[in-house]
C-alpha cells in the first residue's frame, strides 16, 4: 500500500465506528466513512467538538452539523499545490488527501522526462491531478462531466499559481470526447483517469465502471503519442482489486506499448492510532525511460 504521509495541512486525526476525524487546515470535520467497520477506541472531546459533523440519513444522503460558523470554503497546500475546501451536500471536501501519493508520482515522471509531455486528465473532478501536472511543467486538457467541478478546478489552478498554465478546461462526456479527439487526430504522452462506479455525462450519457472501464480504456490507446510516458487510473469502486487493474491495463496498454506496471492500494495514516485507512485503489502503467 502507498501512504499519503507528506501532508502538513491534511491530517486523519483517529477513525472508528464508521467514522473518520480530519483535520483540514485549521478546521476538524467528522465524516462516515463506509470501510471502517472497527470500533472506536475513545469518543474524546476532539471528536465531539469537531467543527463539523456529518451524518447520514437513513433514506439517503445526509447533512452537516456545525458547532460554528465556518467559511464557506478556505484553503490547504500541498507542497506548491493549493486547494479550496468546501464541506459538500454529499459529505465530500472537493478533495481526496490520499490522492497525493499519485500527485507526488506524476510531479516525478513529468518533471524528470526531459521532453514536452501533453497530459489528458479524464473525470478530472476538482483538479488535485491537473495542478500537479500543470505545477511540473505539463500541457494539460481536463475534462469532466460536470461544470461546477470544471469550475473548482480552475480555481484550484489560480490559487496554485497556474492561471496562465497551458490548461484547457472541457466539460463533456469523457467517451466523446476522447472519440473526437481520436478524429483531430490529437495525442497525449500520458492520461489520468479516475472514472466513478455510475454516472452520467451532461446529456444523460450512461456509465457503469464494470461494463464501460475497459472499451474507454481500450479506446484510449488511440489517443496515446508514439512515445507515451503513463497512464494512470484511480479507483473507487467497492469490490474492485488492484489485480484487475493490472489486468486492463496490460491488455489495453502494455501488450501494444511494452513498459511496467505497478498497481496497489492507496491509504492514509491516523495520527492517534497508528493504523492505516485503504481509500481505493491505483493502476500505473508507465514507459521504461
Amino acid at each position: 500500500m502507498r501512504i499519503a504521509s507528506n501532508w502538513q495541512d491534511y491530517e486523519l486525526l483517529d477513525m472508528g465506528g464508521g467514522e473518520k476525524l480530519e483535520r483540514w487546515g485549521s478546521f476538524v470535520l467528522r465524516r462516515p466513512d463506509p470501510q471502517i467497520i472497527w470500533p472506536l477506541a475513545n469518543e474524546t472531546e476532539q471528536w465531539r467538538n469537531a467543527d463539523g459533523h456529518y451524518f447520514r440519513s437513513s433514506s439517503g444522503g445526509g447533512r452537516w452539523q456545525f458547532r460554528k460558523q465556518l467559511p464557506e470554503r478556505w484553503t490547504i497546500g500541498y507542497g506548491p499545490l493549493k486547494f479550496y475546501i468546501r464541506p459538500t451536500n454529499f459529505k465530500h471536501t472537493g478533495l481526496f488527501p490520499e490522492q497525493a501519493v499519485n500527485w507526488d508520482w506524476i510531479m516525478k515522471r513529468i518533471s524528470t522526462a526531459g521532453r514536452p509531455i501533453r497530459v489528458l486528465n479524464l473525470f478530472a473532478y476538482t483538479g488535485g491531478a491537473t495542478v500537479a501536472a500543470a505545477a511540473a511543467g505539463a500541457e494539460v486538457c481536463h475534462v469532466d462531466a460536470a461544470k461546477g467541478m470544471v469550475q473548482w478546478a480552475k480555481e484550484n489552478a489560480q490559487l496554485s499559481g497556474l492561471g496562465q498554465a497551458p490548461i484547457r478546461y472541457i466539460t463533456d462526456d469523457v467517451f466523446k470526447f476522447v472519440q473526437r479527439e481520436e478524429r483531430r487526430g490529437r495525442k497525449y504522452e500520458a492520461i489520468i483517469m479516475d472514472p466513478p462506479s455510475y454516472g452520467r455525462g451532461p446529456n444523460g450519457e450512461m456509465w457503469k465502471l464494470e461494463d464501460s472501464l475497459y472499451p474507454f480504456l481500450y479506446s484510449c490507446r488511440a489517443i496515446l503519442s508514439d512515445r507515451p510516458l503513463f497512464v494512470l487510473i484511480n479507483s473507487y469502486t467497492t469490490g474492485l482489486s488492484p489485480t484487475v487493474l493490472h489486468n486492463l491495463l496490460h491488455m489495453a496498454i502494455g501488450s501494444k506499448y511494452g513498459g511496467k506496471l505497478d498497481c496497489g492500494e492507496i491509504g492514509l495514516p491516523a495520527s492517534s492510532s497508528g493504523l492505516t485507512l485503504p481509500c481505493g485503489i491505483y493502476g500505473r502503467w508507465e514507459s521504461e525511460e
